[in-house]
């Protein structure tokens, strides 16, 4: 994670944004090559988002995102870093439309965290006994135990934690992916991580750091 929100664990580089700007600029001219490219770099994320909000549909709503940005790619404007947050942005806005024609609340998140990447490292110093939750579970914790803990708060906490503490995103571009305010994410996220805080003190979850 890019600030003090995570610090620790053994971490997956993410795609170089040279890289994925290039093939943005590349699939807005047509090229199919660019197009796949964009695809391999991302789907995998896309497809662990939605699994944390729609569960087992995580591949039909992913379809749908694809679709889409498909449709918008030529109007999008801006760099690697911006399409990614674009691509999350409208895969979260397809399995809110899951969510809305299953007609009921989400109680439970199922994420399929053998297909989650290890929690990334930044070399960024933490402060705060909260956001201190990430760097201890990054140190101690797989990120399967990590994502079992998440997947037991609040969907608007667990949402926080997840593109924050694993998807390593800063405060400002979880914010605009979620469509909140960059103070309402840090709340969530504080609560989030105190609750993780707690939920790692209790024999159940130390059972599972063994």
């Amino acid at each position: 994670m890019s600030d003090a929100a995570h610090c620790g664990g053994n971490g997956v580089s993410p795609e170089p944004l040279g890289d994925l700007s290039a093939a943005v600029v590349g699939a807005q001219q047509g090229d199919e090559a660019a197009f796949r490219a964009l695809y391999r770099s991302l789907n995998s994320e896309l497809l662990r988002y939605a699994a944390v909000i729609v569960g087992q549909d995580a591949e039909d709503v992913v379809a749908e995102t694809w679709l889409q940005i498909a449709r918008d790619v030529l109007r999008f404007e801006g760099d690697g870093a911006a399409f990614r947050r674009f691509a999350l942005a409208v895969t979260r806005n397809r399995a809110r439309d899951v969510l809305r024609r299953r007609r009921r609340r989400v109680q439970e998140i199922t994420v399929p965290t053998e297909e989650l990447p290890e929690p990334r490292a930044s070399g960024a110093p933490c402060g705060g006994s909260a956001l201190d939750t990430a760097e201890v579970a990054g140190a101690e914790l797989s990120t399967r135990e990590i994502v079992s803990l998440v997947s037991t708060l609040p969907g608007p906490q667990a949402e926080a934690v997840l593109l924050r503490v694993v998807l390593d995103l800063d405060t400002r571009s979880t914010a605009e992916i979620l469509g909140k305010r960059p103070g309402a994410v840090a709340m969530a996220l504080s609560r989030g991580l105190k609750k993780l805080a707690r939920l790692m003190e209790r024999p159940e979850a130390t059972a599972v750091r063994r």
